[in-house]
């Protein structure tokens, strides 16, 4: 599906559940806890509606029919009965609420992007794809378990209009106007947590990218237009046995 076109609610659940999935085969899953959540298209008089996955089950047991529908309090709008996680969804109503065009929110506890979280200096702008990243990521400063819904303005402060977000001490998080491309800005991000863990553990100083350098290197080249980010999620789907 071309990356403008607009997606009914049983499209956004289909990609959704297959993102899950996808997630779970690439190891960035943190047993039943973390979330993907995707905006749905606002019905006539209801208030901003958003998928999530039900509490309790494994990414890998996610479904298009399992999903739940949601209002930005947490409260199930579909008529399920399905559990959520109210407390680990503080980040993403708060996030989904003041930025209109984060329509879909991924965060993850990844070993890499934690380890890069629990650095002083954060992500350095030092390799191939966290020079794609120079000028687009955030940090949020480290308050517990985020619970608390006295957090979200900061949290919405820490972020701004960055659509990369390194929660100091915790883990990592992206927007996006669809799935695909969260997909991609999320993968960019992780894989350049990985690779400034390994340069890190290589002898030797790590060479630096000129700032020059890395003001010639648009956000926007994390993957191009937004029918690239359709093919490399799809891609991905298939090579996961997904789709």
């Amino acid at each position: 599906m071309h990356n403008d076109t607009p997606q009914t609610e049983d499209q956004l659940r289909h990609d959704l559940a297959a993102c899950y999935r996808l997630f779970d085969w690439l190891g960035w899953t943190e047993l039943i806890f973390n979330h993907i959540t995707v905006r749905v298209p606002q019905r006539a008089g209801q208030a901003p509606e958003y998928l999530i996955n039900p509490f309790g089950l494994h990414y890998a047991e996610v479904t298009p029919a399992n999903l739940v529908r949601i209002g930005l309090d947490g409260q199930s709008t579909d008529g399920g009965d399905a559990r959520v996680n109210r407390a680990g969804f503080v980040i993403h109503s708060a996030i989904h609420a003041a930025r209109e065009d984060a329509h879909c929110i991924m965060h993850v506890h990844t070993t890499a992007g934690c380890a890069v979280a629990c650095k002083e200096e954060g992500l350095r702008h030092d390799n191939f794809y966290s020079a794609m990243l120079y000028g687009d990521v955030a940090y949020h400063g480290y308050e517990g378990v985020t619970t608390n819904v006295d957090e979200q303005p900061r949290l919405v402060a820490s972020l701004g209009r960055a659509n990369h977000l390194i929660l100091r001490n915790h883990g990592l998080l992206v927007t996006g106007p669809n799935i695909p491309t969260a997909f991609n800005r999320l993968w960019t991000l992780q894989r350049a947590c990985e690779i400034q863990l390994a340069s890190d553990a290589g002898q030797g100083p790590n060479r630096a990218i000129p700032t020059e350098v890395l003001r010639t290197v648009p956000e926007t080249r994390v993957a191009g237009s937004g029918d690239t980010h359709r093919l490399i999620f799809d891609t991905m789907l298939r090579r996961a046995g997904i789709a």
